[in-house]
Parts: structure tokens; sequence; C-alpha cells
């Protein structure tokens, strides 16, 4: 049996999940914004108790929770949204870093194209960007700061609750790209961050559905302007007819998750700590903090061997990646580990590992591991 070692890019959707999915696409079909049948109803209440149970986990208001079709595009919204009020206010000082993910990195490139300039932190080998580091960037102009909270290639965590501290004392927004660390670090995101971006299908939701929470400062709502219009839906900011199977999968799916969370992270750090035991037949390298990173995600370089060419020798033991599934199409040597100062050739040569504990278990890690070896030792890059 092949195991699944891909979890970074999506998860397996639960089988309670698709129930409660099938359920409101064939039997409680009816659209929410319908007011006049029994069918609309039922869709609007449902959609009502998911965003009060989602919103309850990040430490919100459910009027501060808009439902999207995932983690990019909440990055656009709020990346983009915010634009129209830094332009009018001669604020276009954009604070990110270099290690994040392309559905922020191209939102903040096209803001370049209109004037804003964008500063760009690079962690160093740690792969982890210091809290010091954004404060002493900020300035008068200073719009955003937009930080991700786990690393998909690294699963480093970033500093985003002890930075949403500092930034509320100042008018900088705060915006964290959370596709990661969503519902497996929950403490994280009930800081006062401004705007939080995440998806469902990293946790046993459904792909297509997600979020964005814009977290009030006292009274005052983020001045973001919608990308679209038409039909008002999401506080005009995202119109739309609301997919409310996918939003009634989601909030299932963070149900089941927070249910087992506690045993969940300690089953995926287990299973990573036989991992690395059994790889300690092999030459390779972690890639990051290893003191902030979360359990189900590991970053590693094997010396002498072409990451490509070996995850073709894997492929009848583990499905794995070499990066971000938004970007592996284009082999070109990974910008995170780029960032973090590795060279071109070991920045290219990165292998992610990233599991669900119940998938893991199906690995012949043995078998795993004896391919790896072989090949490292009959290899040359």
């Amino acid at each position: 049996m092949v195991a699944y070692l891909d979890a970074a890019a999506t998860t397996r959707v639960d089988p309670r999940v698709a129930e409660v999915v099938l359920h409101w696409m064939v039997e409680e079909f009816g659209n929410a914004g319908s007011r006049t049948h029994a069918w609309g109803t039922s869709a609007k209440r449902v959609v009502a108790r998911a965003r009060e149970s989602i919103a309850q986990h990040l430490g919100a208001r459910p009027d501060e929770l808009i439902f999207t079709s995932g983690a990019t595009e909440s990055n656009n919204i709020a990346l983009l949204g915010l634009a129209p009020y830094g332009e009018h206010h001669g604020r276009r000082h954009i604070i990110s870093s270099a290690i994040e993910h392309k559905a922020v990195l191209e939102p903040l490139e096209h803001l370049q194209s209109r004037g804003f300039e964008v500063d760009l932190i690079t962690p160093g080998a740690s792969g982890r960007v210091p809290v010091e580091a954004v404060l002493e960037r900020l300035r008068p102009d200073t719009l955003l700061v937009s930080l991700m909270h786990v690393n998909n290639e690294t699963g480093v965590i970033q500093p985003v609750a002890e930075l949403a501290e500092r930034l509320r004392e100042t008018p900088t927004y705060f915006h964290v790209d959370a596709a990661q660390g969503f519902a497996k670090f929950p403490a994280d995101l009930q800081a006062p961050i401004d705007l939080i971006s995440f998806s469902g299908h990293k946790t046993g939701a459904p792909k297509g559905i997600g979020g964005l929470l814009t977290r009030r400062r006292g009274r005052a709502t983020v001045p973001l302007t919608p990308l679209m219009y038409g039909g008002g839906q999401e506080r005009k900011l995202r119109p739309g007819t609301l997919p409310v199977p996918l939003v009634a999968g989601l909030a299932k799916a963070l149900e089941v998750f927070e249910a087992d969370r506690v045993k969940w992270l300690a089953e995926a750090e287990d299973f990573r700590g036989r991992l690395l035991t059994a790889l300690s037949r092999t030459k390779y390298r972690l890639n990051g903090d290893q003191d902030h990173v979360v359990p189900h995600i590991v970053s590693l370089s094997f010396e002498g061997v072409d990451a490509e060419a070996l995850i073709l020798q894997l492929q009848d033991y583990a499905a794995v990646a070499t990066g971000s599934a938004c970007t592996s199409a284009s082999y070109t040597p990974s910008h995170v580990l780029a960032a973090m100062g590795l060279p071109e050739e070991e920045a290219g040569n990165g292998l992610r590992l990233s599991w669900f504990p119940s998938q893991a278990q199906e690995l012949d890690l043995d078998g795993f591991v004896n391919v790896i070896a072989d090949f490292q030792a009959n290899a040359t890059i």
C-alpha cells in the first residue's frame, strides 16, 4: 500500500464530513439566500451555526467571518482589498517575508505594480522571522504586515501571536495566512490578528471552502474594498451563492478535528520521531528551526541525491513532494529554501514529508528508508 505523505497539500475528506456534505447536497439542498420556504430557512440556519462555531474557534464574533473558496481567495481579498484604503491615506508600505506562499507573494507583486513598496524579510537558516525584524521596519506609512502562521514547506511556526500583540499598539494592520495552522494551533490565531485567511482541505474538509476573519479593533472594522460585486453576500466582500454543503462540511471537519486534536498532535509527533530515527541510516539535513516546527511536516535534503529522481524511486511506498503543490510543477528551486540561504542546488533539492497520523501508519517505514539509503549509496546529483 502506498502511504500518503503529502498532507500539507491536501487531506482526505473525513467520512463523517462527507456524510454531512452529501446531506446538504441531496436532502436539504436549499439556497441560504432564499427566505420564502423551509429549504432556504434550513440552509440559512446551518450556515449561521457553522459561522458561529468557526468564529468561536478563532476567538472572534460570527459577523467577523466570511466564507470564501479557500486561503488563496482570502489572501487576495485581504491584501488587494486593503489597498484602496492605503492609497487614499498615503500608506503604501507593506512588510512581509520572502518565505510566504505564492498566494501572498503574487498579490504583493501586483501591489508593487500599483506603487506600493513591499519590504520582504529573509529569515535566514532558521526559517523563522523574528518579531523585532518586523517591528524595526515599521514606518508611519506602513499599511500592513503579512506573515504566514506555519510555513507550508518547512513546517516552521512563525511568532504571529506575539507579533499581533505588538502591532495592536500601532495603526498597522496584521494579516496572517493560516492555511497550514488552522484548527491545529488555535491559541495562536485567537491573538488580536486583524485578518486571518484559512482553508478547510488541510484538516479533512472538502477542497473549495475556507474563510477570511476580519477582526474589529474596538468598533472599527478593517477597511476592505470588495474585489467583486453582485448579490451582497458575505458582508458584500465576497458575493455569490454560498456553497452550503461545503460550509456545513467545514464546520463538521473542525468539530471532528478539535475533538481529536490533542491525540492527533501526539501521534503526529510520535511518527515524526520514528521517521527521523529510521532515517538515521541515511545522510540528510533538516531544514528550518526544529525548536519551532509543527509535528506533521518535515523538510529534508538528502546528500548527493536529486529530489525529483528520489520521488520516483519512492512512488511505490509513499506520495511525497518537493514543496508547495501550487508551484511543484515548475521544478524551480524552492523560494522558501533559497530565502533561508541555501545554495541554489540545495534549494532545488528539498523533500517535504507531511502527514495525517492515521495515513502515516500505512507506511512501510523500513522499506521506505531502505529505498532512500540504497538510492543515496548509488546516486550522484
